[in-house]
């Protein structure tokens, strides 16, 4: 037996396999970050470009391997994640073509390339990255299919029959999948998680520094989406709260160690209440966002002493919350005093005029109300909304607000807090996100990371914690405006106008994607057979759905995979169909028989009866194996001739007189 190191890959099949694996690298590639992405796709083009002729030696190959592994760590800070695991594999796969010269080489290639379309997955759940996926797993099958079919020395196919092949292989899995994934029993938390990212997304965070948030502001994903089940508060009111920041160090403001899980007592809301879903995007961390004030913490979160909400697991997939939030009247209206002197602490050091004017306000103005009314009339007046704010130098405060005077809400909300303090006014920054847009076609609100924002809390007797935004003082228009214009009111064909319709068209597929797929769990399953009057599923009925779902795709796939399939060449097939009908009297042709030898059989066991059959079978075999006999109208003549050959029963045999029957 040959090796199969002894074939070659020719130029058109090594040509096909590297543009099949480089596909499969495509959902992975877009689910990494953008360098690391771009960096790994050139990467295996300029090493497929070098092993063209030749592949690269041993130790060209290994230093390269070092190279890559470096590389790549040191883009994800030397930090081990889910996503640094993912791009070392696809940099391992644009290596793998210095060394592909054979067809075990090509094979080896595409089976490794077949692992990257499935660790997408590990990254992002969404429509896009299980259709890329299906793609390249189907690319994949088709090309093993032409190299099993090169390493046979018989003549490389074309493109169209291994994708037939490995599209009837993807349907024969179908049914089995479906079954898998509808009916067998979840539980309702999962036994182990995957590491988190070694970057995380771009999103909400603990901390808040001058220009940090520059990229999240440019970012128009979807963060969450909100469906109101009742009364919809106005657009202005959409506060949705986030981690609160109370520490400063003279540069960035985090959130505080000492916040601990007590000390709601005394909030009041109104009788307005507002009761809705969130679908929260997976983030890889466990800050969650509530409108306003949550009045309490959902399944699954615990709610701080600053009424900001945690999951109790890392966000690492789609999430959806219960949640009923109001807006406060009376918010903490008691300061215990520690919780006082830390509302009020100042950074030593840093920031003396702002520290001053605000010592100033109070000696000046004392009542607390007049002072932050002060300070609202003032950014009005002469400060500028911009994300292109200038850098700011070591005390960042007071170069805001007294030489730069131009910034965003992350400049507003700390400069503000700040001169609070100073005027002795018990003061913290809330993140977060404002508005959102409206989403006609699955009537809900989205919230993009673009809508992220930053505003103020001022605590004032009797009143407790205040919500005071001094960016909408004087850039209201980004409040209350957060995303876009609303699209005009009007049916499907309006909402599919522009960038902004196709948005929109585009998050409501996601969105049923995700209540569809992603949003499928246990207790979804449980209630899949209600609406059939079922009730709720126990784990035996469970089991039990799924063994005999189970065993009919199995025994689909296995009929349809035993099945013969027709026969494309017409002659053959007009052969195949003559020899079943000498199977049907008896004289069929054993497996190992050659042709000629079984027509020689029958002619000298029925003599006259089966007159014909050896020159057909003559013809059969001239048109099969002689070289330069067969054309196209001489095809068409023996397929017809064979198709009109009919053997005579055993009864008519030559030699034997005819049974009259009696009268």
């Amino acid at each position: 037996m040959a090796d199969v190191i002894s074939h070659p890959l020719d130029g058109g099949s090594r040509r096909w396999t590297l543009l099949v694996a480089g596909l499969c690298l495509v959902p992975l590639l877009l689910q990494l970050p953008g360098p690391t992405a771009l960096a790994i796709a050139v990467t295996a083009v300029v090493i497929a470009a070098l092993s063209r002729r030749k592949p690269l030696s041993t130790l060209v190959r290994a230093l390269l391997a070092v190279a890559i592994v470096a590389a790549v760590s040191a883009q994800f800070g030397f930090n081990f994640g889910r996503d640094t695991g993912c791009a070392l594999l696809g940099a391992m796969i644009a290596l793998k073509p210095s060394e592909t010269v054979s067809v075990r080489d090509g094979r080896s290639l595409v089976g490794f390339a077949l692992f990257a379309p499935f660790s997408a997955f590990l990254l992002d759940q969404g429509p896009w990255t299980l259709v890329l996926g299906l793609v390249a797993a189907m690319l994949g099958l088709g090309a093993l299919q032409r190299l099993t079919t090169l390493e046979g020395e018989m003549p490389a196919p074309g493109l169209l029959p291994p994708m037939r092949q490995a599209m009837r292989l993807l349907a024969y899995g179908i049914p089995l999948a479906l079954a898998i994934f509808w009916l067998f029993p979840r539980i309702g938390t999962p036994l182990w998680g995957v590491p988190d990212r070694a970057k995380a997304k771009v999103g909400l965070s603990d901390r808040m520094s001058p220009g940090d948030w520059v990229d999240l502001l440019a970012d128009d994903s979807v963060a969450a989406r909100a469906r109101f089940l009742g009364a919809t508060p106005a657009k202005s009111a959409m506060y949705w709260r986030g981690p609160v920041l109370s520490d400063f160090d003279g540069r960035t403001w985090q959130r505080s160690d000492n916040i601990g899980l007590g000390a709601r007592d005394r909030l009041q809301v109104g009788r307005v209440r507002w009761t809705y879903t969130l679908e929260i995007e997976p983030t890889d961390s466990t800050q969650l966002v509530a409108l306003d004030v949550p009045l309490a913490a959902p399944e699954g979160a615990s709610l701080s002493s600053d009424y900001s909400l945690r999951a109790k697991r890392p966000l690492a997939t789609l999430t959806r919350w219960n949640m009923a939030s109001s807006p406060p009247l009376v918010m903490q209206p008691d300061l215990p005093a520690p919780r006082r002197q830390h509302a009020l602490a100042l950074p030593a050091g840093y920031d003396p005029r702002t520290v001053a004017l605000g010592r100033e306000l109070r000696t000046r103005l004392h009542d607390d109300r007049a002072i932050v009314q002060y300070a609202l009339d003032w950014i009005r007046r002469d400060f500028a909304y911009s994300l292109n704010a200038p850098p700011l130098g070591r005390d960042t405060v007071d170069d805001f607000l007294f030489r730069t005077r131009i910034g965003y809400c992350e400049h507003f909300a700390g400069s503000f807090t700040l001169l609070m303090r100073a005027a002795g006014i018990p003061t913290r920054v809330v993140t977060g996100y404002v508005g959102g847009q409206w989403n006609r076609l699955g009537g809900y609100w989205m919230i993009r990371r673009m809508d992220a924002h930053a505003w103020a809390e001022v605590w004032l007797p009797e009143r407790g914690w205040v919500r005071v935004d001094p960016t909408a003082a004087v850039a209201p228009e980004r409040i209350y405006d957060t995303v876009d214009d609303q699209l005009p009111a009007g049916g499907l064909l309006e909402t599919l106008q522009g960038p902004r319709g196709l948005a929109q068209v585009g998050d409501w597929m996601r969105q049923n994607w995700n209540d569809l797929v992603l949003g499928f769990n246990a207790d979804r399953q449980e209630r899949l057979f209600a609406p059939f009057g079922f009730g709720r599923m126990s784990g035996m009925q469970l089991v039990l759905m799924f063994a005999i779902a189970a065993s009919l795709a199995l025994g689909l796939m296995v009929w349809l995979s035993l099945r013969a399939p027709r026969e494309q060449d017409p002659v053959l097939r007009a052969w195949h169909q003559l020899g079943a009908r000498y199977a049907r009297i008896g004289l069929g042709r054993a497996p190992h028989e050659p042709a000629t030898a079984w027509a020689e059989r029958i002619t000298k066991a029925r003599g006259e009866a089966a007159d014909g059959l050896r020159d057909l079978t003559a013809r059969f075999t001239n048109s099969r194996y002689a070289a330069g006999v067969a054309d196209e109208a001489s095809a068409r003549r023996l397929a017809r001739d064979l198709r009109a050959h009919r053997p005579s029963p055993p009864e008519s045999r030559a030699g034997r007189a005819p049974v009259r029957r009696p009268q």
